[in-house]
């Protein structure tokens, strides 16, 4: 493999209907020969994240951000929750995915949530999205997904809502533009 789409969002097509990842972003945290994974980034739960650290019985009194959604991360072990975020990369389980951009599978980060001890810029995800060898470059093949070079504005700044928008915006297009249906000559 040449070419990582690691630190890179895969702006799902319109003509992709599958019922994960219809509409979706998704944040790719690993990409090389043995596959890829990432993070959906713009499918926000009916979970709040005050919700989820009351059923893990972790005490966190920020109030900050816990009326923040957990998103749904993918469809692959929906039960084990990450969080996406920005410096420090104090805690156990932490993988630095791009310069200052976070991955830590480690539930000791989520009492410092909305604290000064904690990450400013973060996501809660519940799942990831799995590929296997070949798998993500036969999708591309198949122009299911654009590709562009990740933000952290459209990671942390910008509304769950709007991230399918504008990373499509980041390649100058207007998705909604785009047919669903595709030809072969």
């Amino acid at each position: 493999m040449t070419d990582s789409l690691k630190h890179h969002f895969l702006i799902a097509m319109p003509a992709l209907a599958d019922s994960f990842f219809y509409r979706s972003v998704v944040y790719l945290c690993e990409h090389d020969d043995d596959g890829a994974m990432g993070l959906i980034i713009n499918r926000p739960t009916k979970i709040m994240l005050t919700e989820l650290l009351r059923h893990l019985e972790i005490d966190n009194d920020s109030e900050a951000k816990m009326s923040t959604p957990v998103l749904f991360g993918g469809p692959v072990q929906k039960e084990q929750g990450m969080v996406l975020h920005g410096g420090p990369a104090d805690w156990r389980n932490t993988m630095e995915i791009d310069q200052g951009i976070y991955l830590t599978t480690s539930s000791e980060i989520l009492p410092t949530l909305g604290t000064k001890s904690g990450p400013e810029r973060f996501m809660v995800t519940l799942g990831y999205a799995g590929w296997g060898a070949g798998q993500l470059e036969q999708e591309l093949a198949d122009n299911s997904w654009l590709t562009v070079p990740a933000t952290t504005e459209i990671l942390f700044e910008t509304p769950a809502d709007q991230r399918w928008h504008a990373a499509a915006k980041l390649l100058g297009i207007n998705i909604d533009l785009i047919s669903a249906s595709s030809g072969h000559a």
